[in-house]
């Protein structure tokens, strides 16, 4: 198991605070020694701020982009390679036009566009908003791949340490562990011939990973006044078959995953997660994102796996839909059909789910991808079954819905 990120939450003011960028060195530095010193590999420690539209409100345009790209210099200085501005907001409807010029005037900044209100429901604006920047973006480089910098989020709060949905709450600066772990799954399921014993075994890993991250954690708190918030257990997968969600999927006894069986194997996994003991943070739900999943790249190539499958995963605590490899001519009306059901999958289930979908410049269905990227694994384009909407879908308020009473 590899740590993902260790991603620092907090807010450099609307002018950069020299204090607060003082703070984040010396997080970067006390972080990745105390977690390497203690055996862990760490991939990337990450930088998020609050909402940018909460900060930077009453800036121009030119001005929020500017803002963006010296605080990724600044950072980079420091050793931040990627940061998060956050979310555009219903409550701010232009903060979602900014994103695709915002990303491309940046080298490693995520955004992310919120769909939701926990309050008032679905804010129909803010979907199709996100469909438009998903179709924007995909025009921006020749494979799309802008889109890996952006994701639609639905009922997503702040404090989840994955990009691009993780965004800092107001008040000092917190962190949290995400981590990349499916080979703790793998290894767990193909050693074991029941349930039981495939909990068990996956349990322990969980807990004893846990309870190690935790302690380091606690010295990283104390050393730097950083509040510790917890782990992301989703078990990141990266694209090599031994470190494959969808290979432990598969381990439990699925033919192939996608086919019957799949989903009460996923809802195994999810279980299994919540069961664990151990300090929450973020999802730590089960995440399949295709493009960085072996199996699940394959299986989306062998027609065996679809979004609709995806979605049915995610209302067992799955996370979502994340590099979803899309034809390029999808309109942005189509793209916010999807998004529209998974913005309703998350207010009435009452859980965080977000969409990272990569419409492909000139890929139609079927066709293959052609990644150069280190943590993506080839399939095929998938096949989107969405028109777009009419009628109510297209008014300028909110859909009120309400998680299903429990009793």
């Amino acid at each position: 198991m590899k740590i993902r990120s260790i991603t620092y939450f907090s807010s450099p003011g609307d002018d950069l605070d020299q204090e607060s960028i003082n703070s984040a060195k010396i997080f970067y530095s006390t972080a990745k020694s105390a977690f390497e010193a203690d055996g862990y590999e760490v991939q990337t420690i990450r930088y998020a701020t609050p909402p940018f539209p909460t900060f930077l409100d009453g800036l121009e345009n030119k001005q929020i982009i500017s803002y963006a790209s010296n605080l990724e210099l600044t950072l980079q200085k420091v050793g931040y390679a990627y940061i998060s501005l956050g979310p555009a907001l219903p409550g701010h409807p232009e903060s979602y036009k900014i994103i695709p010029d915002l990303i491309r005037a940046t080298e490693g900044t995520f955004c992310s566009g919120l769909l939701t209100d926990t309050k008032r429901g679905v804010y129909l604006p803010a979907v199709r908003a996100c469909g438009e920047i998903i179709q924007r973006l995909s025009g921006q480089d020749p494979d799309g791949f802008k889109n890996l910098y952006f994701a639609a989020l639905g009922n997503v709060p702040p404090g989840a340490p994955f990009f691009p949905a993780a965004y800092a709450k107001a008040g000092p600066p917190t962190f949290s562990v995400a981590v990349e772990g499916a080979d703790l799954a793998v290894n767990s399921f193909q050693k074991t011939s029941t349930f039981e014993d495939a909990r068990g075994s996956l349990i322990k890993e969980i807990e004893e990973h846990g309870k190690v991250i935790s302690v380091i954690s606690k010295d990283v708190e104390k050393a730097t006044k950083t509040t510790y918030e917890g782990i992301d257990f989703s078990l990141a997968p990266y694209p090599d078959v031994d470190l494959s969600t969808g290979k432990a999927l598969e381990s439990l006894g699925v033919p192939a995953l996608g086919q019957h069986g799949s989903l009460a194997a996923a809802a195994f996994l999810a279980d299994t997660i919540d069961r664990a003991k151990f300090q929450r943070s973020g999802f730590s739900g089960l995440m399949l994102p295709v493009l960085e999943d072996a199996v699940l790249a394959e299986q989306a190539a062998q027609g065996n796996l679809s979004i609709k499958d995806l979605l049915l995963f995610s209302a067992v605590c799955g996370t979502g839909l994340d590099t979803i490899p899309l034809p390029g001519e999808i309109s942005a009306g189509q793209i916010s059909a999807i998004l529209m059901d998974l913005a309703a999958l998350s207010l009435r289930l009452d859980k965080p789910l977000t969409a990272r979908l990569m419409p492909i410049p000139g890929k139609k269905a079927g066709e293959p991808t052609s990644f150069d990227f280190s943590f993506f694994a080839n399939s095929k384009i998938m096949d989107v079954k969405a028109g777009e909407l009419a009628g109510p879908f297209l008014g300028d308020g909110y859909i009120d819905l309400k998680p299903r009473p429990k009793s």
